[in-house]
């Protein structure tokens, strides 16, 4: 069911520019599929309902970082396509053997630096499939909350949509509070990679050869797992549970606070907004709030004691959807 959806989706998205593509750029439907089945299959492991499963999926393989990459060689995506699945051994076969688990955690790193030197070493297939230059700043992090705003402006755009945020807190949390470190430590060294320009001089960064920004990989297939835990437990959230939904909603709600100010910043008239960055500032404002209203839909029915599974499904998987929906469209029409 879930594959079905994925393809659909992707022929959906790129089915405009099917007549105009190259013979590589097949590969960027195909890479968006093959991203959301393989973080579907990974989130599995942790996650025990389909719906969580299915958005950890969605938000990877059709998230803005993703779709984002199409402005590249289509061997970006692929290649960003397979680290989901390169996290299925650690997953799966290292279960409960700690340093079996951490030393195949390790694998997505060594395809990364292992694609680039190949292709920087070997003759007949010398590619540089995302340049060496292209790299993210810290301002760029603000695609995190807005992807809409930045898509024509940052080199990646690092972000798992708006309302998926929510779900995400969560389920960092709920990490937290299982003391399950090793992933928030992955997450960590991802970033660390991503932002190596920072601390690293160009000559260094260039020795490597590995685009910086392809690191972003790695830590956003973690997020995107994380929060289909925490839209699982979202759905499954009891009367005890309610003060982790409340506060969940309200940092939607301060997001979208947040995305409105912004949006005066950048436009005199709050009404008359002619700024693309204004518009697309309100446009996330409406989305969080849209988010807002989902949680505390779910909120009370934690407080009532009404668990109703299929309801909280259909009240967050539609918010969630809208959002995917209208940003991915966005996103590729942007890029493409």
């Amino acid at each position: 069911m879930a594959i079905l959806l994925y393809v659909a989706f992707a022929a959906y998205l790129y089915q405009p520019y099917f007549r105009g593509f190259s013979t590589w750029q097949v590969l960027l439907p195909a890479s968006t599929s093959l991203a959301a089945m393989g973080c579907y299959v990974l989130s599995r492991r942790w996650v025990a309902g389909f719906p969580g499963s299915f958005l950890a999926g969605l938000v990877y393989g059709f998230g803005a970082f993703m779709l984002a990459l199409g402005r590249f060689h289509p061997l970006a995506s692929l290649l960003a396509a397979t680290i989901p699945w390169l996290f299925m051994p650690s997953a799966y076969l290292g279960e409960k053997r700690g340093t079996l688990s951490a030393v195949l955690a390790l694998l997505p790193f060594v395809a990364v630096l292992v694609f680039f030197l190949f292709f920087r070493f070997v003759a007949e297939y010398r590619l540089f499939a995302v340049p060496i230059q292209a790299e993210l700043e810290p301002r760029d992090l603000m695609a995190f909350a807005a992807p809409l705003v930045l898509v024509n402006r940052a080199a990646a755009l690092p972000s798992l949509y708006h309302i998926p945020i929510a779900p995400l807190l969560l389920g960092l949390g709920m990490m937290l509070a299982a003391k399950r470190f090793g992933v928030l430590f992955i997450i960590a060294l991802g970033v660390a990679l991503t932002f190596c320009p920072l601390y690293l001089g160009k000559e260094q960064v260039a020795w490597v050869g590995v685009s910086p920004i392809l690191w972003l990989s790695i830590p956003l297939t973690c997020l995107a797992v994380l929060a289909g835990v925490g839209l699982q437990g979202l759905i499954k959230a009891g009367a005890s549970d309610k003060g982790w939904v409340l506060w969940t909603g309200l940092a939607q709600a301060a997001l979208g606070i947040g995305a409105l100010v912004l949006a005066l910043k950048y436009s005199g008239s709050f009404f008359g907004v002619t700024d693309e960055y204004s518009r697309m500032f309100v446009a996330a404002a409406k989305i969080y709030a849209l988010g807002a209203i989902a949680i505390g839909v779910v909120f009370i029915m934690a407080v009532q004691k009404k668990r109703w599974p299929w309801l909280r499904w259909a009240v967050l998987g539609g918010t969630i959807g809208v959002d995917v929906f209208l940003s991915a469209r966005y996103i590729v029409d942007s890029v493409l």
